[in-house]
């Protein structure tokens, strides 16, 4: 007869394996769905194409009314508003700032130094062996478990996925750093929406894939975990 607590693992197993979203899902979720990016991307691109064709005052106020108008519009529907809120807040806070100095230019700066904090604090993760994209995919798909922490090939995996992001991201602020510097506002709103979500996207794809494909070699205890 099979132990009771053996038949419970086995059970507990079967049951995530089952209830794993799908690859696709996963994705999608993270970035909420085509509709989120969509959303998120709309304010920054009104303020990109108004100062093009207006002036700098009338651009703040069409991209902040649009992005408050998004999340107002979702929380009538009772829809998740985090991503909403989210592009809002970095609106704002753009918005604030040009407001405050009169130049288009800063209303990217809070994307530009928020990037180069991610930087850092990725890089930092990995010299302390506590690569953050482990802690992060560990809250996010794998329900807080540490397995990642005792198993040296997701630990190192995490430190090279980790090290790529982070590499993403030098790239990044180093682009818009450059177009900031030297007052090119319009390139640099370009560049904002172009290193925005799609390299996120991107980076989340590989990393989910690889973490999958690491996690489908391991021994069937440590996954089972």
């Amino acid at each position: 007869m099979t132990p009771p607590g053996h038949r419970e693992s086995s059970t507990d197993d079967d049951e995530e394996e089952i209830v794993l979203p799908p690859f696709s899902e996963q994705i999608a979720a993270q970035l909420g769905g085509v509709r989120g990016l969509i959303e998120s991307s709309i304010p920054v691109a009104v303020f990109v194409v108004a100062t093009i064709l207006w002036a700098l005052r009338p651009a703040l106020i069409l991209s902040v009314t649009i992005g408050v108008g998004i999340a107002i519009y979702r929380l009538s529907r009772r829809e998740p508003i985090r991503h909403a809120l989210n592009g809002l807040f970095g609106i704002a806070i753009g918005a604030l700032i040009a407001g405050w100095t009169g130049k288009a230019r800063d209303f990217h700066l809070p994307s530009i130094l928020w990037t180069l904090g991610y930087a850092i604090a990725l890089l930092g993760s990995v010299v302390a062996r506590w690569p953050a994209v482990g802690w992060l995919w560990s809250v996010t798909f794998a329900k807080g478990s540490q397995i990642w922490r005792t198993e040296p090939r997701l630990l190192h995996l995490f430190g090279r996925l980790t090290m790529l992001w982070a590499a993403v991201y030098v790239v990044k602020v180093s682009v818009l750093s450059a177009l900031y510097l030297t007052n090119h506002a319009d390139a640099l709103g370009i560049a904002r929406l172009v290193l925005g979500y799609p390299p996120y996207a991107l980076l989340l794809a590989v990393t989910v894939y690889a973490v999958r494909k690491v996690r489908r070699d391991l021994p069937a205890e440590p996954t089972g975990a």
